[in-house]
């Protein structure tokens, strides 16, 4: 039977966890996105039919998830956010399991709230993805077309990557250029074929 791993990458908004992604797509291994698998689950009547009947009305005209009048309401009120990922939380987590089983070998899961969450224990590893604040904050108001203070806000009501001790995970430190950062996923995908020889 083959093995199967399952790595969690994340970061803060902006630390570069999506490119991180990319690269281990292209050097070949099977890559999950919680973004990607969220998509696939509105996408099925069942799955948004618990959306509606918990919050409402939160379909365009064409009957599909509206992501924005769903995020104004759940934003709106902690109850109902704590609720959202109550339900969606564990359906994607399962979807997810459910294709990196299917894939085999060593798969990675994007995973941006893996802490807030507490997802971590579930997977076999997990890779942090760490960049300087400022360049995150350049990097996701060039993005997403954001002033400064809307990006510091955005990254100051997330978990704090910046005051953690992440000695028990690995780590990529993503601060030069696509061919160093290239080369430290490298280094990552190296320690993790030796722990699990």
């Amino acid at each position: 039977m083959k093995q199967n791993k399952k790595i969690a990458v994340t970061g803060g908004i902006g630390s570069g966890k999506s490119t991180v992604i990319e690269i281990l797509a292209e050097k070949g291994y099977p890559v999950f996105s919680c973004d990607e698998i969220y998509a696939q689950l509105t996408g099925r009547k069942d799955f948004l039919r618990r959306l509606t009947d918990e919050f409402g009305d939160v379909c365009d005209a064409c009957g599909r998830l509206d992501r924005n009048k769903l995020a104004a309401i759940a934003f709106a009120d902690e109850k109902k956010l704590a609720r959202l990922n109550e339900i969606t939380h564990p359906a994607i987590f399962e979807e997810m399991f459910s294709q990196a089983d299917e894939a085999g070998g060593t798969c990675f899961c994007e995973v941006p709230l893996l802490f807030e969450s507490g997802a971590e224990g579930m997977f076999d590893g997990v890779i942090v993805v760490l960049r300087d604040l400022e360049e995150r904050i350049k990097s996701v108001a060039a993005r997403n077309n954001l002033s400064r203070n809307s990006v510091v806000n955005r990254i100051n009501s997330q978990f704090d990557y910046d005051n953690y001790d992440f000695a028990m995970y690995y780590v990529i430190h993503n601060n030069g250029n696509i061919e160093q950062l290239c080369a430290e996923v490298d280094k990552i995908i190296h320690k993790i074929r030796e722990a699990r020889s």
